[in-house]
């Protein structure tokens, strides 16, 4: 079936209403009609086998007829904090690619290094939003507003699995951290295109994050943040 979101608040008394975007997608592009069967995702970790019983001009009103909870989601919840690219169009791509792989939250982080000083953050969620529906997922990655590498630090739980890639260290492996353990809650933090300061690795493992190896190449801020996410969940 094609997905289509809709926010929790459109959902209620067995019926769900498409309305927006959603609905000029639905009608305009997908050409759905009346007794098409859709599934619906809100976003929350749900997401529902729905029938079109109503088309009006502004929206579409859908029958629920199932309903399952964190459909097609990982186990582990991962939040990625990286550093902001000069390159937009490669921000992009990291956004849409760690969402498809089920990241729960994305970060854009100010370091030493950074470059750019804004994030287009509506533009990113509007990337995962798509992504999410492309990719079967029910659970739409939050993406935060910018924030300073020290302050985001400071915020992650301690509950949470902490890493951080570094080009410097040779061991452990990601993976040997992650095998033969589950982990409810892991923070990943990738640094900028000229990697993070001694000074900023410092603070890291004060703060509790643990340095790690991708392996022995040089990896771009991209292809290192698409290589962590999925090695933690897939």
């Amino acid at each position: 079936m094609d997905y289509f979101y809709a926010p929790p608040n459109n959902v209620s008394s067995g019926f769900i209403t498409i309305d927006g975007d959603e609905f000029a997608h639905l009608t305009h592009v997908m050409r759905k009609n009346v007794g098409d069967t859709i599934c619906v995702v809100d976003g929350t970790g749900n997401a529902y086998d729905a029938r079109i019983e109503e088309i009006t001009r502004r929206s579409a009103r859908c029958n629920i007829l199932q309903h399952h909870r964190r459909l097609h989601e990982p186990d582990s919840e991962v939040t990625l904090g990286v550093a902001l690219l000069k390159n937009g169009s490669k921000f992009d791509f990291l956004v849409e690619k760690c969402t498809e792989l089920g990241v729960s939250a994305i970060v854009p982080l100010l370091t030493e290094r950074t470059i750019p000083q804004h994030a287009r953050t509506d533009r990113y969620q509007k990337l995962a939003l798509a992504a999410m529906k492309q990719s079967a997922r029910c659970v739409l990655p939050k993406i935060h507003n910018v924030e300073h590498f020290t302050a985001f630090l400071s915020s992650v739980p301690q509950s949470s699995l902490k890493l951080i890639p570094h080009e410097q260290v040779r061991t452990p492996t990601l993976t040997d951290v992650l095998r033969g353990r589950e982990f409810q809650s892991i923070v990943v933090c990738i640094g900028p295109e000229g990697g993070f300061s001694d000074e900023e690795i410092d603070q890291a493992q004060a703060a509790g994050f643990r340095p790690v190896t991708l392996g022995t190449r040089r990896l771009r801020t991209e292809t290192a943040a698409i290589i962590a996410v999925a090695l933690c969940l897939l």
